[in-house]
């Protein structure tokens, strides 16, 4: 049972030695290089660093969408490589949140429809999962915006819906991908406000890779990445941004 197993420390994601390839013989590329990184409970971790640095393959990796060709992952407390594909598609389901940079809302579905989505497939009952959606959106301000779809939502409402399907459920570990890339200034902080607020919790730990320096303060430590490798981690001193 995945629930059978309980945190020791304040680690959520441990990454030790992580390597990860692309194509084959002569097309090969190196992706990851021997990745060393633990994300913590309770903290939000950026990843930053240029185009082809990884980034993006290391979430990937965090999350389970893809294996590691050498190296050790534990999410949670789970080793995911032991983990048997049912297993690790209940995990994946059950504890990790992800915030797309594109938000893939499905466009028929109103928001609260949309939001209830994750819980319908944990097979929570409808009226019970359309609650609670109603619920995490009246807490992200969109009480007006509940029965709505998603083009008749702004790109800022849009992404106010991908957060709160990717918090729904309660997971442990969140992922964004680019979360503020298609916001402008204002609505980008507001966006990490709601998610420090919302995500940032002692039980739970958040992963945003970005490529936006406006956001950096938001941070509670930066992991650096160059050429499929962890160059540094900086930790930032924890102030309440306003």
């Amino acid at each position: 049972m995945l629930d059978a197993i309980e945190l020791e420390n304040t680690v959520a994601v441990s990454c030790r030695g992580v390597v990860k390839h692309y194509g084959t013989s002569s097309a090969r590329a190196q992706a990851l290089r021997g990745i060393d990184l633990d994300v913590h409970l309770g903290k939000m971790t950026f990843l930053v660093g240029p185009s082809g640095s990884g980034k993006t393959t290391l979430i990937s990796v965090m999350t389970g969408i893809l294996t590691p060709d050498a190296g050790k992952v534990e999410v949670l407390g789970f080793e995911l490589s032991a983990l048997l594909p049912s297993s690790l598609v209940r995990f994946r389901r059950e504890r990790i949140g992800v915030v797309l940079q594109q938000f893939h809302l499905l466009p028929a579905l109103t928001a609260v429809e949309n939001v209830a989505v994750p819980l319908l497939a944990q097979g929570c009952a409808s009226k019970a999962a359309q609650a609670r959606s109603r619920e995490i959106l009246v807490e992200l301000g969109m009480e007006r915006q509940l029965a709505r779809v998603p083009g008749q939502l702004s790109v800022g409402e849009q992404q106010r819906v991908a957060i709160a399907r990717a918090l729904v459920h309660g997971p442990s570990l969140v992922v964004c991908d680019e979360p503020t890339a298609a916001l402008d200034a204002g609505s980008g902080r507001a966006a990490m406000l709601l998610l420090r607020r919302i995500a940032v919790k002692p039980g739970r730990a958040v992963v945003v890779v970005t490529h936006d320096d406006r956001i950096l303060p938001f941070a509670d430590r930066i992991a650096y990445l160059s050429d499929g490798r962890v160059t540094h981690v900086e930790k930032l001193s924890r102030q309440e941004v306003a």
